[in-house]
């Protein structure tokens, strides 16, 4: 069975149905692909890990029809990987941060723990930006994940590794975290499928938190049917985390006749800074559903404009509470020197001198904004106005049943380009952002390329709860 044949669970479950392969087979070769790969996108495999878990997998399809197995282990043989944010029980756990290099999780992620028993197993930790906070995972303390067809270009941050690998052929399926855009962006610029679900889908026990109101797991994978068996394993009430809902899934088919679909088109997301590449694409995608019936609505989301100033309030604020709990005393490194440091401000200093640059920018920015008499200013200004973004959504849907428009204004840009411009790289997010403001589901897949074979992704956003109208229009589109 040739690497190619990897791409998609569907090839696997062929492959070890007509016995050409095995589980344990199967995790060897990306094992292999894994260690000549140059691209960076793991930080740690679990390689022994994996090996006993495929070697109990096969022992029970020795004794049990694959097809049988389907019934209630769905992802059964499905070699999978995890954004290092995302915990696996005795794996290291760095979130991309020297802070936890010797981190590891004495638990596994509620997320993980589900597609663990739906037959996954778990390859290894990719790569990504620190503690989520980047967008071009150029900010990692382990290096920056090369793009998997153009070296010369980032692969999209903060799970910029993720994508990586499921466009490299180093896992069939991923998981990242959306926080503002972290799965969509890097599925967009490396030309994967990434879904960001509605806030409360998915469990976040067991991710560790950058803004807690905001953070979502999302799969990436190269085909939006495996996006959704992901989903769909994983998604569901938990427990464990008080925001996750007790709302039901819904199922959901392959849409070949989009009729009755009311594609809402906003004009913010045309406006200057799209590249006309993917202005081209996007409108070419738009045709599509068109000439299938969907009626396109002209649409204005209004404050769309500030998104980005309001995440980047809300999210370094509360970014700057989540990540007190790295002090070197309950989580994170100790050094000797803190250790021998005279006062308990100096020991603290010590130890997070090893958050990287960009960490400490909105540690700052965050702490600045919840403090005394900036509070209302900054933070309680910035939640009414999620608000209003958030009812910009809801009234936007009230005339149409999905939007559509680009994941990013521009393709993947070059390493380095925006690293000495925060605000330009934060930019890199204004089509991303509100989704997270509003709690919706989006989906991104590619649409097409541009000149220098960049892949541009086209997202799609609907009402919350709604990942069915998303999977459904995303494999009618995918198999146009």
């Amino acid at each position: 069975m040739s690497e190619q044949n990897f791409q998609t669970l569907q090839n696997v479950h062929e492959a070890l149905s007509q016995k050409k392969t095995s589980v344990a087979s199967t995790v060897d070769t990306y094992f292999k692909k894994i260690a000549a790969s140059k691209l960076n996108a793991y930080i740690s495999v679990c390689e022994e890990r994996a090996k006993k878990t495929a070697v109990a997998l096969d022992a029970k399809l020795k004794s049990t029809p694959l097809e049988k197995i389907l019934e209630s282990q769905p992802l059964f043989g499905m070699p999978l990987s995890v954004k290092d944010a995302i915990q696996v029980e005795g794996v290291r756990t760095t979130c991309g941060s020297k802070i936890l290099e010797k981190y590891v999780a004495p638990y596994t992620a509620t997320a993980v723990e589900r597609l663990e028993r739906a037959g996954a197993v778990v390859l290894g930790k990719l790569n990504m930006d620190e503690f989520a906070m980047g967008s071009s995972n150029e900010n990692s303390a382990y290096g920056p994940v090369a793009h998997p067809t153009h070296p010369d270009r980032v692969a999209g941050g903060s799970s910029g590794g993720s994508a990586c690998a499921v466009k490299a052929g180093l896992s069939i399926g991923t998981l990242g975290s959306d926080t503002g855009g972290s799965v969509r962006l890097p599925a967009s610029f490396c030309g994967v499928v990434g879904l960001k679900p509605t806030y409360g889908r998915v469990s976040r026990y067991g991710l560790v938190a950058y803004g807690s109101s905001l953070d979502q797991i999302g799969p990436l994978a190269s085909n939006v049917l495996d996006v959704s068996r992901i989903f769909s394993v994983m998604a569901g009430h938990d427990p464990k985390d008080s925001t996750c809902s007790t709302r039901e899934l819904t199922g959901w088919g392959n849409a070949k006749d989009f009729s009755s679909v009311r594609i809402g088109v906003p004009r913010e997301f045309f406006a200057d800074g799209l590249e006309g590449e993917v202005r081209a694409s996007i409108e070419a995608a738009l045709k599509f559903f068109e000439s299938r019936g969907a009626k396109r609505v002209e649409i204005s989301l209004p404050h769309t404009a500030l998104a980005v100033p309001v995440y980047y309030v809300i999210a370094v604020s509360e970014a700057s509470s989540n990540l007190a709990r790295f002090d070197g005393v309950r989580y994170g490194v100790r050094l000797p020197a803190a250790d021998a440091a005279p006062r308990l401000e100096e020991f603290y200093e010590t130890t997070r001198s090893l958050f990287g640059a960009e960490v400490k920018r909105r540690i700052l920015l965050g702490t600045f904004a919840l403090s005394s008499g900036y509070y209302d200013a900054y933070y309680k200004r910035a939640c009414q106005v999620r608000r209003l973004i958030r009812q910009d959504y809801e009234e936007a849907f009230k005339k149409c049943d999905v939007i559509m428009g680009a994941a990013s204004p521009t393709t993947a840009f070059k390493v380095g380009e925006k690293s000495a411009d925060p605000l330009q790289m934060y930019l890199a997010d204004i089509f991303t952002i509100p989704a997270n403001l509003a709690g919706i589901p989006a989906l991104c897949l590619p649409c097409g390329a541009d000149k220098q074979g960049l892949p541009i992704g086209l997202q799609m956003m609907a009402p919350q709860f709604r990942e069915d109208l998303l999977f459904s229009l995303g494999s009618g589109f995918e198999k146009r």
